[in-house]
């Protein structure tokens, strides 16, 4: 049971509530096997933000940070977030262009990193990329001198929730990136749709596997707070050490998206009929579109169900299966929208959508993002009626439950008709000679633009085990598709690319390689 959204208004008041509600439970499991009580971690970031109080740190003071899983880095954010710094969280495996762009985007006052780490020395990227300015930014290494102080020379607490204090940048493809700016507020109420669609409780176990630096670390921890659980925190997520680990920590719900749930799947491959995660009681994920065959295969192999979820930069939760959700729903739907959302989907001619009727999905509620840090780029996501243009189309079902079709930019118009990518992967991701899938359109001067399916090979098959054309098309013509839908290349790829986050596949990156490739 989760506890009352509205008495929280600052994701600190959650930190204290929680220390106050369950001080001895714990809240943070390291790799190491070392736990964080809620009592602990609460003082611990109370030391912090009196040491970067002492440092000069204060309501407003603009903190871009970039640094990988360790207790430090989530006692630093929640220090800063205890006296109202605004935060910058970078991904700590961008390097001096995006990291060069953000400190500069956002006039950084203070740059936190992890000294030299992974190979890398983060301070002196920083130096470097900082040097010639007029007023450059303190570095601190908080790995080796995390600032520490006394509690008692604190000023209170901010208590405004809706203050923009977090600016999150998209990663920008052919463009700068754009600054997502978020409170504490519209974070708090992504968490609580997410505790309350998973009913998580204080006897589960979750963990983190993916960067606390992405939208998705302050919502999921805020979830922690809101439910009472403990996670198990991966500085490094290696499939085969993982397990053991999460095993040996009862963890639960695991999960992070599609590619999470496929490397689990080639995990439990190994020991067919012995459980690799004895107490595992459901996986959870979003960031890329989940084939039901994933679904399949894990309820069958795991004899769990997967919790698929929705959500982006500008609204960190926007739908989420729930485990009392039917096996149906949870494969072919992405959920419904969380507690506190307002969902319509609108159609080209600008209408609202009945149920069953395609169109762009558009968003309303707390947890949506407030506005970009361009005041351009913020008219134009928004809609004359205030609704945020995701720029994902889907429909809502009669049951309420949400099917994602694609994305606007996804949709393929090939001689005037639109095809949608995902619907051709759903088809061809449960062949046997299909690792994974990524549908494009090319520029084609017969067609518009031409069907191009990328296929990842099965790992550890043979050449002999590559799939063919001729196979694709059988694949296709079984599933009754309209033959106008046939993708006209198939190339055939050891691994498709994808980011370092949620593992999504970069499509922009395949058009790029595959829109000047000779083709018949």
């Amino acid at each position: 049971m989760t506890e009352p959204l509205n008495e929280a208004a600052t994701l600190w008041e959650l930190v204290e509530r929680r220390a106050a509600a369950t001080p001895d439970a714990t809240l943070l499991i390291a790799e190491a096997g070392d736990t964080l009580t809620c009592a602990e971690f609460r003082d611990r970031a109370l030391r912090a933000a009196a040491g970067f109080a002492a440092l000069g740190v204060r309501h407003g003071t603009r903190v871009t940070w970039e640094l990988p899983n360790r207790f430090e880095t989530i006692i630093a954010s929640f220090a800063l977030a205890r006296l109202g710094a605004v935060q910058n969280p970078i991904l700590h495996f961008y390097r001096h262009k995006e990291v060069g762009y953000a400190i500069r985007a956002t006039e950084a006052e203070l740059v936190l990193v992890p000294g030299t780490w992974g190979g890398f020395d983060f301070t002196a990227m920083v130096h470097e990329l900082v040097a010639d300015s007029a007023n450059p930014p303190q570095v601190i290494d908080i790995f080796a001198d995390l600032p520490d102080g006394d509690p008692a020379t604190l000023a209170p607490a901010p208590t405004d929730g809706d203050e923009v204090r977090w600016i999150y940048f998209t990663s920008g493809t052919t463009s700068d990136p754009k600054g997502v700016r978020h409170t504490d507020r519209t974070l708090i109420t992504g968490a609580n749709g997410l505790a309350v669609a998973l009913d998580m409780s204080p006897d589960d176990v979750g963990s983190i596997a993916f960067p606390f630096s992405h939208i998705a670390g302050p919502d999921y921890f805020g979830t922690m707070l809101i439910a009472g659980f403990p996670a198990l925190l991966f500085e490094a997520f290696i499939p085969a050490t993982a397990v053991p680990l999460l095993a040996r920590s009862g963890v639960t719900m695991v999960g992070g998206g599609p590619a999470f749930y496929q490397m689990y799947l080639a995990e439990q491959r190994k020991a067919p009929g012995t459980p690799i995660i004895p107490t595992l009681r459901k996986m959870s994920g979003g960031g890329a579109p989940m084939p039901p065959e994933i679904y399949e295969e894990v309820k069958r192999e795991f004899g769990v169900k997967t919790c698929h979820g929705y959500g982006m930069t500008e609204c960190p939760m926007i739908c989420e299966g729930s485990p009392h959700d039917t096996d149906e729903q949870l494969a072919n739907t992405i959920g419904k929208p969380v507690v506190g959302l307002d969902m319509r989907i609108v159609t080209e001619d600008g209408t609202v959508a009945e149920a069953g009727i395609n169109g762009e999905v558009r968003l309303k509620g707390p947890m949506v993002f407030r506005g970009y840090t361009d005041p351009a780029a913020t008219a134009e996501a928004f809609d004359d009626d205030g609704w945020f243009r995701t720029g994902d189309l889907g429909h809502i079902r009669p049951d309420g439950h949400v099917v994602l079709t694609g994305r606007l930019k996804d949709v393929i118009i090939r001689k005037g008709e639109n095809i949608s990518a995902q619907e051709i992967e759903h088809v061809l991701y449960a062949h046997p000679k299909v690792g994974d899938i990524a549908v494009i359109g090319l520029p084609d001067r017969e067609r518009g633009e031409r069907v191009c399916a990328v296929v990842e090979r099965v790992a550890g098959a043979a050449p002999a085990d590559d799939l063919t054309f001729a196979e694709m098309v059988a694949a296709l013509t079984e599933a009754q598709l309209m033959r106008q839908k046939f993708p006209e290349q198939l190339e055939l790829v050891d691994a498709l690319p994808r980011n370092e986050t949620l593992r999504k596949v970069l499509k922009f990156k395949l058009r790029e390689e595959y829109a000047t490739k000779p083709w018949p």
